[in-house]
């Protein structure tokens, strides 16, 4: 997919699409600006924010081209550029906030050694030498720390608007050039400890944040991966060709070996064999197939060679059409309004009107520019939102931990305030109740025949051959020694022993279920599998249903598996269902006023688990479903999944308390900074004594989840 392409709406259609990149978007009010921006354009019919992603997808005018729509973007305040393909893995931007949070440990370390001396007595040429090297370690530090702040409060300067970073980069400019004027001037005071403590706890903060926002931008790009990355095609003059996947174009034939993943879509014209569909179907019993059916890219082919005809390659595979509604049906839980973020509207004009009330009055009252500027500052630096930038990741992160030692892993800190919100759970079936894994009963075959058995089964390649070999491994049994034995794709094992016929086959009649017969001479004995339940599976959907939480089961499998899990949980059902049901279901249940929590493992699950209010997928999914998934969960246990949502709301009750202390601060400090009675130093340390209660007050998370 190319970055300018046309909608699929009609050919008629007057309108295309692009894709741009905005490494720069950091909150809510970010997709209101470019959303209202571009949309008051004229020409631009539409334009979609995916936050996590960091992209804006333009519905508009083919009359524009990628240069009007990024010029439309520098006008708004962000940088942006073309991307191709499926969705980006990450922004430069983050490794420099880390490089940024470094270098302002190091600057407040140092220069709070410097400060002791000064706070221990140090006077005359003594205090001036260390006001001085303060500085030589503050300017360089704060000009390389203070850019993520910098940066964008000039852009929305430039904008003609505000955000939380214009008054914290005021704050440290003037506390930087007073500190400054001081040190040139031989003045008593220097605030350089101040301004890089200050950085450095406003980096701490937006780290840990950017770190659970990261966690979900690696999207979707993982199922192409999965897809065959080269195929074998058959020339006319009957010669082969190894030909890159995104090569391929419809027409061409494909030479499938066994074991090998399918680089395209097609039908098959030679050859018969078993395909496993489970990370397209979730179904995880291997398809038989033959000439004349239909087979997609990503499936594997297991057992024997295919000759498929190409009807679709690259992006115009079922593989990729998922990847893009896994892609677009996250851009709408993207939108997600995070609390922070509502709390930051509201900071900015309060802050400026603060300082600036404090300047002129102090102006007024006779106490001269120098005395209302300390006061200024002392306002904007003990209002800076360290408490209040810390109140949610620190939160966050102290739960994700305590969630990890529990067997899940939470990738997304905005996850876990959709957790906590869910009311409905959908759960898959394969994979997800159950282990996903097929286990043979055998106990209707006698057992004089297990050896044989046995023998037939490690002959094979098929995963319910490989189930049958695992279960009499276990058992001690020793094969028998067979003779002539083949395989034939689609049918079984056959072999001679003593003299007689012996077979691992399909069965005669389809029951309905996974199954194969064991035959010898005229005897046959059916063997059966079950994919059994998750062990403590009907204990996690009570503590779900005790949370308020009520379950159902929406899955790519057949009725009659599926009904006999339902009924054991005591859940409702609905089988055989595509991925585009899949998202169909969930976004009705959206469009009823549910939030969903979805739990899936499989393919056919990822535009489900995108579009969820939440979504989680166990350790044993495909890469693409624990790439989009909010959290993952290891092991074979399903309780992890009520944890989560029992930690979230706790969670989300820590971080309310959080921001009441963070207002309690301000309530407490606002007064005492604009009566003048605070320095801008004793501001930073107020600053920061906050930061850390909030702090401590979420480690608490830590003993409370145990």
């Amino acid at each position: 997919m190319n970055a300018h392409t046309a909608l699929p709406q009609s050919d008629s259609s007057p309108l295309c699409q692009t894709t741009l990149a905005v490494p720069g978007m950091r909150c809510s009010a970010c997709i209101a600006k470019i959303e209202s921006g571009l949309t008051a354009i004229e020409g631009i019919a539409a334009a979609r924010v995916n936050l996590s992603a960091k992209r804006v997808a333009i519905s508009h005018d083919r009359k524009l081209d990628d240069l009007d729509l990024t010029e439309a973007l520098q006008r708004l305040g962000f940088e942006a550029q073309a991307v191709e393909g499926l969705p980006m893995r990450g922004s430069s931007q983050d490794r420099e906030l880390l490089k940024a949070l470094a270098v302002a440990g190091f600057g407040m370390m140092n220069i709070m050694l410097l400060s002791v001396g000064v706070w221990s007595g140090a006077d005359g040429a003594t205090r001036e030498a260390f006001h001085w090297l303060s500085a030589l370690i503050a300017l360089p530090v704060i000009a390389y720390a203070g850019r993520p702040f910098f940066v964008s409060a000039l852009q929305a300067v430039r904008r003609g608007t505000s955000n939380m970073d214009v008054p914290i980069s005021i704050g440290v400019l003037l506390a930087t050039g007073l500190s400054l004027h001081e040190t040139l001037v031989g003045g008593e005071h220097a605030y350089f400890d101040g301004a890089t403590m200050l950085l450095f706890f406003l980096l701490a903060g937006r780290a840990l944040d950017a770190e659970m926002r990261n966690r979900t931008r690696a999207g979707v790009g993982a199922l192409l991966g999965r897809m065959g990355r080269h195929a074998s095609v058959l020339r006319p003059d009957g010669s082969t060709e190894r030909m890159a996947a995104d090569t391929l174009v419809p027409g061409m034939v494909m030479l499938v070996a066994a074991g090998e993943a399918l680089a395209a879509d097609g039908t098959i014209e030679e050859g018969a064999s078993a395909i496993d569909n489970s990370m397209l179907t979730g179904e995880s019993t291997p398809v038989q197939v033959g000439i004349g059916e239909r087979v997609h890219a990503g499936a594997i082919n297991m057992l024997a060679p295919l000759r498929v005809r190409i009807t679709a390659a690259a992006q115009d595979t079922a593989i990729a059409e998922i990847a893009h509604l896994m892609e677009e049906a996250g851009q709408s839980r993207s939108r997600y309004v995070r609390i922070a973020d509502r709390a930051a509207r509201l900071y900015a004009p309060a802050v400026h009107t603060l300082a600036a009330l404090a300047f002129v009055g102090w102006m007024i009252a006779g106490a001269g520019w120098h005395q209302s500027l300390v006061i200024a500052i002392a306002v904007l630096i003990i209002t800076c939102p360290c408490a209040m930038g810390l109140a949610v990741p620190a939160a966050q992160v102290v739960a994700s931990g305590a969630l990890m030692k529990r067997g899940l892993l939470v990738k997304d800190g905005s996850a876990l305030e959709r957790l906590a919100e869910v009311d409905v759970a959908v759960f898959d079936k394969t994979g997800t109740l159950t282990l996903g894994e097929p286990q043979a009963e055998l106990d209707a075959v006698p057992t004089r025949a297990l050896p044989i058995a046995l023998a037939l089964a490690q002959a094979s390649r098929h995963p319910l051959s490989r189930s049958i070999a695992k279960a009499l491994a276990a058992q001690g049994i020793a094969p028998a020694k067979l003779e002539g034995v083949r395989e034939v794709a689609g049918d079984g094992v056959f072999a001679m022993h003593a003299s007689e016929a012996v077979a691992l086959r399909r069965p005669q009649a389809d029951a309905g279920q996974m199954a194969v017969e064991l035959v010898i001479a005229d005897e046959c004995w059916p063997v059966r599998f079950d994919d059994p339940l998750r062990c403590d599976a009907a204990q996690a959907i009570d503590r779900l249903r005790s949370l308020g939480i009520e379950s159902r089961i929406l899955s790519g499998d057949r009725d009659a598996p599926l009904a006999k899990v339902a009924d054991e949980l005591g859940l409702q059902s609905l089988g055989n269902v595509s991925p585009q049901e899949k998202l169909a279901q969930l976004e009705q249940l959206k469009a009823a006023g549910a939030k969903p929590l979805m739990v899936g493992d499989g393919l056919n699950d990822g535009p489900a688990l995108a579009s969820a209010h939440a979504s989680i997928a166990p350790g044993t999914a495909s890469d693409a479903s624990q790439q989009v998934a909010d959290a993952v969960f290891i092991g074979e246990r399903l309780m992890p999944v009520a944890h989560a949502v029992a930690v979230a709301r706790r969670t989300m009750r820590v971080v309310r308390q959080n921001f009441g202390f963070a207002i309690a601060y301000n309530m407490l400090a606002i007064p005492l900074a604009l009566a003048g009675v605070v320095t801008p130093l004793i501001a930073a340390i107020a600053m920061s004594l906050s930061s850390l209660i909030v702090i401590g007050n979420s480690l608490r998370l830590a003993w409370a989840t145990k």
